[in-house]
């Protein structure tokens, strides 16, 4: 008996979901909105928002407008008035000497965090004292700066600076380094081996080699740390209140209180004078977000 056979005609194409001639396969679930975790982040949106506009509309009100009106409500009458008033209460010099502290402070901890933390991941294997200076540096971020502000002015006195902008420098720099070798530290010791010994074989020194390799690599991790250490000295308030003493080393955070009287505070300048402070922070932020976003989210898609 003879079997005939036939050949298997070919079938149409089908997709997943079982059109024929489909090419793209549909989800197999459903997508979900996470309800909880946008309304949550509306929610904080909100509660960060509100003080932030209750402030730049209370700067355009008038004294008597600010007790009379809405605190919410936008000004009827707005005014430059406080503004004006801020500025002629000597701004300029307490600007002027809040970017010479800050600056002042920042480049050199960040200059010395960097040259230390490059020591402590290249030489920590070989040098007992690195070791130890690594520790002494982790001991440094347990040491809050109120528990130390007593033995800070005993000394400010012993070296006759008290009252002036370095005795605000010092200590800053002081409280900055900890932290800033710890980040920096993480950061090169994130860069791979490989490349220094393809330098050192080229016949760099470790001089050259921290500034040609380590310095552009790490530099993310440097814009962050000069932030995040640049935002805390500019908003500093209890070196200089202890540390200074006349109007005319005063600092930004201090001439705030230009504007409190014996019977009362004149709250639309305060207002104003805290939206001035809070411009060149926003500005730096501004120029230097990509770098700071970089170096707050490295190391997470490893």
């Amino acid at each position: 008996m003879a079997i005939s056979t036939r050949p298997a005609l070919p079938r149409p194409a089908t997709s997943v979901s079982g059109s024929p001639g489909g090419s793209h396969a549909k989800p197999s679930s459903a997508r979900r909105w996470n309800w909880f975790g946008g309304g949550f982040g509306w929610l904080w949106l909100v509660v960060v928002m509100v003080p932030i506009y209750w402030i730049v509309i209370t700067s355009f009100k008038t004294r008597a407008n600010y007790y009379a009106e809405n605190p919410l409500a936008p000004p009827t009458q707005p005014t430059l008035e406080n503004y004006r008033q801020v500025i002629e209460a000597d701004f300029t010099r307490y600007f002027a000497n809040s970017v010479i502290v800050t600056a002042g402070a920042t480049l050199p901890a960040v200059l010395i965090s960097f040259m230390a933390a490059y020591a402590i991941v290249r030489g920590s294997g070989a040098s007992r004292f690195l070791r130890s200076a690594n520790g002494v540096f982790l001991m440094g971020l347990a040491i809050p700066l109120q528990a130390v502000i007593i033995p800070i002015y005993l000394i400010i006195i012993r070296l006759q600076m008290y009252d002036t902008l370095l005795a605000i420098i010092l200590p800053s720099i002081a409280f900055a380094i900890p932290l800033s070798v710890l980040v920096l530290a993480n950061f090169i010791r994130d860069v791979p081996k490989e490349l220094f010994e393809s330098m050192r074989l080229d016949g760099a020194t470790e001089w050259g080699t921290l500034w040609r390799l380590a310095f552009p690599l790490t530099r993310p991790a440097l814009v962050t740390v000069i932030i995040y250490q640049g935002l805390g000295i500019w908003n500093g308030f209890i070196l200089p209140l202890i540390l200074t003493q006349s109007p005319e080393q005063r600092t930004l955070p201090l001439g705030l209180w230009s504007f409190q009287g014996q019977y009362g505070v004149n709250v639309p300048a305060v207002l104003a004078s805290v939206v001035l402070t809070t411009l060149p922070v926003l500005i730096c932020y501004a120029i230097g977000r990509r770098q700071l976003l970089s170096g707050l989210t490295a190391g997470f898609g490893k």
